[in-house]
């Protein structure tokens, strides 16, 4: 057993080239093999967002603050809201983030193979972010 006291791992900035906006994350738990669970705290401010990307082996978010914004590629513009959780199936291309006028924070939970978690793509242009919520 390990126990990861609070405050002991740092708040790191994600990085630009996956993310628009500024985005605050928090280490969870990366666990070690044969486990793969990546989780994630992640404080978006208003308008940021990550890159459009995929998971291996799916992700689930869990909302715990504020309004966001989440979509699959092809599918409408979904809100979420705290209490919320979306499951987004292996290899499914999708963007997360914060509502336009609101801040969002989600726990991201993935699991990686052969260390990879995350497969990162194209930004989100900022028409496709601005698309009518709907479905």
């Amino acid at each position: 057993m390990e126990i990861f006291l609070a405050g002991l791992r740092p708040t790191r900035r994600a990085p630009a080239e996956y993310f628009t906006g500024t985005v605050w994350q928090d280490p969870i738990v990366t666990a070690e093999a044969p486990a793969r669970l990546v989780a994630v705290r992640v404080a978006f401010e208003p308008g940021a967002r990550t890159a459009w990307h995929t998971h291996p082996l799916g992700q689930t978010l869990y909302v715990v603050t504020g309004v966001g914004r989440v979509q699959t590629q092809g599918g409408p513009v979904r809100e979420i809201r705290p209490g919320d959780t979306v499951w987004i199936p292996p290899g499914e291309k999708h963007w997360h983030g914060a509502a336009p006028a609101n801040a969002m924070t989600h726990i991201a939970m993935q699991e990686a193979v052969d260390g990879s978690a995350v497969t990162w793509m194209e930004q989100v242009t900022d028409e496709e972010y601005g698309s009518a919520v709907g479905g």
